[in-house]
């Protein structure tokens, strides 16, 4: 191709012009974060704040009277018990709930998408049309189904609850990521002898693992974040930390030397999910939008 000596000639923009050229979307992006992460930045602040310095100034006060961080709020939720109790008891109900949903979605997706059965696509069908089912409509029912079988007030009540309603939106969203993947791959596999647990564990998971982890780390956040099935299906024993933060707001009304590092300590560990998934997450969100 040839190239003219107006072409030659003309300097290309360094990545320093480039930078300042694109100056006001980076102001606007840097402080639109800072906005964004304004309240996270408060609630910490606060949770090294003791009660009687909440009660007179507000959090931003710490920057010109630093004294007022102290350890003594996390140190008094060390030993009150209730609130690491909570703690643990959410990582035994998200943990669990968040692997089922995700295996048991991505063995029933890869069935949906690329396995032939009578009645595939009724049943596919059924299975998106639970996702209209309203969470508050299945509490009664349920509630009385799991007492029947002695496991209501118990982790596994919370734990199966979660499972039935995420595989719906779960499976929906891992079969339209899998009927997307090349059918040569499949056909070529199944050509070579490959058994189908074969192709799913060689092909599929590969694949899929961008859309996986998102589902992974949504199934996460709405477990670790729940309070209403919390509520209902948990006690006093088995209560996450949400259920532990409501209470106690409710019996000592604004205490929020306990509610501020008990809120702060509930979102680093979904914190540190999202960071260590962030590039498997983008990946899953933009999978499928281009072919």
């Amino acid at each position: 191709m040839a190239t003219t000596t107006g072409d030659l000639a003309r300097p290309r923009p360094s990545a320093w012009s480039r930078f300042l050229g694109r100056g006001p979307l980076h102001l606007f992006l840097v402080a639109l974060g800072l906005f964004w992460l304004t309240p996270t930045f408060g609630l910490l602040m606060t949770s090294f704040r003791s009660a009687a310095d909440i009660a007179e100034t507000g959090w931003w006060t710490v920057f010109s009277e630093p004294r007022q961080l102290t350890l003594e709020p996390y140190k008094a939720i060390l030993e009150e018990g209730s609130i690491i109790h909570g703690l643990l008891n959410t990582i035994y109900i998200t943990v669990p709930a968040s692997l089922l949903v995700v295996v048991i979605a991505a063995l029933a997706a890869y069935a949906f998408a690329w396995m032939d059965f009578r009645g595939r696509e009724f049943i596919f069908l059924t299975v998106v049309a639970l996702l209209i089912v309203p969470l508050q409509m299945a509490l009664l029912p349920v509630s009385r189904l799991f007492g029947g079988i002695g496991i209501f007030g118990t982790i596994w009540a919370a734990i199966f609850f979660h499972v039935a309603f995420g595989l719906p939106f779960a499976i929906f969203l891992l079969r339209n990521f899998f009927i997307g993947l090349p059918r040569e791959l499949f056909e070529a596999a199944r050509m070579d002898g490959a058994s189908e647990w074969a192709i799913f564990r060689r092909i599929v998971l590969p694949l899929g693992m961008p859309a996986i982890a998102s589902l992974l780390i949504f199934q996460f956040l709405w477990t670790w974040n729940d309070l209403l099935v919390a509520l209902v299906f948990t006690s006093t024993d088995s209560a996450p930390i949400t259920v532990a933060i409501q209470q106690q707001l409710r019996a000592f009304g604004g205490n929020l030397d306990i509610i501020a590092p008990a809120a702060f300590m509930s979102m680093v560990i979904p914190l540190v999910v999202f960071f260590a998934f962030q590039r498997y997450f983008v990946q899953g969100l933009l999978a499928g939008s281009v072919k």
